[in-house]
């Protein structure tokens, strides 16, 4: 299990490589981006955090997956040091080259794939095979390229299903794949956000294989039968077919779907009669006609689910707040208007399930007032009130400001990412909250999920930069894990 090397100090891996190191910063490699790092105060308040954050992970967690910054621990998922490869990029992108450096060194001495592992497809895809090849793109350092092409060969027997569908699951040191245990089934969104990375990788690679698995599951899942677009959460691997009488929902278990659907249009150069955005445009409509709603009195609009397929309930997770900043982003790329004007009152919900609440943090799921059941428009049951330190709606404002260069949408995410600080800073980095209702009890969780360092820190620094066009949004398109693709045209 390689326990042992997983602990290595990160000190001694940077003084054993410290000649190395100097060499890459008197040369930049060829085809590397140059970030000057932060510009304001805000931007450097972000990096105190990262810096906060990852003084944590290196001191108690360094090569595995979650720091637990309270019980000063780690928790591990899959054993591929989750945190360090989801955070290669943002340390780039934020300059701070000692932490990349020795981020660097553990990737290419100890993150190894030929081991007795089971990981699940679509996590280690948007996670690991996205880091490795965001770092590659940003520094022109081939060794994550190659890292990343042993891992995507490592995941390619899930595409060896009866049906094309994948398996959600494989131990990439047997090459055995199967469904989940817990289900015959995998989660809609996992099969079908998986493309970006796969067919980038063939395209750096040279190898088309990649491209070729996740490009059928493409054209499966666009062939089955939808409602209106509307796809159900669960989707079955033997037969190829989504599950009868699943929930529709833009949340958990199907948000990227739809994401994947303009994401993978504008990674591909936007072909006129790509059936990708042809999918994504009935897909939009689908959820107007269906799932959008308005509160009575104070005149939310927000995006419920179908239960069985059919019944409406007022349910939106947070998960749901990425869909602003993936209308506007399709509406900058010539989607219609309607599009905009959901984006634009979608937003404004998302930032009310912060300001709402006592310590305005967004709960997990909010739900909203239908006939007068509530007192309030948007309300919090108890099990779903935690915060687990996510970046859709940051993601969304980013956008926002990214494309409109309107800086009302940086006050707001200031508004948040203080509330960050004031609520989930703990002394060995940030963790998890299970009550945004009470300030004076917000029961720390205790875990840093990889994705605070990979995405929402990362989102908060682009999105308080004074250059709004730090990442060419003509030029990359990031993935569900903010990790960035190039655009290509063929």
């Amino acid at each position: 299990m390689q326990l042992e090397v997983v602990h290595q100090e990160p000190k001694e891996i940077v003084d054993n490589e410290e000649n190395v190191l100097e060499e890459n910063r008197r040369a930049p490699l060829a085809g590397a981006k140059d970030f000057k790092g932060p510009t304001n105060d805000r931007q450097r308040a972000v990096v105190d955090a990262v810096l906060h954050s990852w003084k944590g992970y290196k001191e108690y967690a360094w090569g595995h997956d979650n720091l637990k910054p309270i019980s000063m621990g780690y928790s591990d998922w899959f054993g591929l040091g989750l945190t360090l490869v989801d955070s290669l990029d943002t340390l780039y992108i934020m300059d701070l080259q000692d932490e990349y450096d020795e981020a660097r060194a553990w990737v290419e001495k100890y993150l190894k794939f030929d081991i007795n592992r089971e990981v699940n497809l679509f996590e280690v895809t948007i996670r690991v095979v996205g880091g490795l090849l965001s770092a590659y793109h940003l520094s022109g350092d081939r060794m994550f390229l190659d890292k990343a092409i042993d891992l995507g060969n490592r995941l390619l027997p899930c595409f060896d299903s009866p049906s094309g569908i994948p398996f959600s699951d494989v131990n990439i040191g047997s090459l055995a794949a199967h469904a989940p245990k817990w289900s015959p089934d995998s989660s809609t969104s996992e099969v079908t956000t998986i493309q970006l990375e796969f067919r980038d990788l063939s395209r750096a690679s040279q190898n088309p294989v990649f491209e070729k698995v996740a490009s059928r599951v493409n054209l499966k899942i666009h062939e089955l039968d939808k409602n209106e677009g509307l796809v159900p959460i669960f989707i079955n691997a033997n037969t190829g077919q989504f599950r009868n009488f699943a929930t529709v929902s833009l949340g958990a278990r199907a948000d990227s779907y739809y994401e994947y659907l303009l994401k993978q249009w504008l990674q591909t150069g936007k072909k006129a009669d790509d059936y990708l955005i042809e999918d994504y445009q009935k897909s939009m409509r689908g959820v107007l006609n269906q799932l959008v709603r308005t509160t009575p009195n104070e005149k939310h609009v927000y995006i419920g689910e179908l239960l069985n397929g059919k019944d409406f309930k007022p349910k939106m997770d947070h998960l749901t707040c990425y869909l602003p900043g993936t209308l506007l982003l399709g509406y900058k790329n010539g989607m219609p208007k309607t599009h905009l004007r959901l984006a634009t009152d979608l937003l404004e919900t998302c930032y009310q399930t912060y300001m709402k609440q006592p310590t305005q943090l967004a709960p997990e799921i909010s739900y909203f007032n239908v006939n007068g059941e509530s007192e309030t428009d948007i309300y919090v049951k108890t099990n779903d009130a935690h915060n687990l330190l996510r970046p859709e709606f940051v993601e969304s404002l980013y956008y926002f400001y990214a494309i409109t260069g309107n800086r009302t949408y940086q006050d707001m995410g200031w508004t948040i990412f203080e509330a960050f600080n004031r609520y989930t800073k703990v002394k060995n980095g940030y963790t998890s909250i299970g009550n945004v209702k009470n300030p004076l009890n917000t029961r720390p969780r205790d875990m840093m999920e990889s994705f605070w360092l990979g995405e929402t820190l990362k989102y908060f620094y682009l999105l308080f930069s004074d250059d709004r066009n730090e990442i060419d949004l003509d030029k990359y398109v990031f993935n569900s894990e903010a990790h960035l693709l190039p655009i290509r045209d063929d």
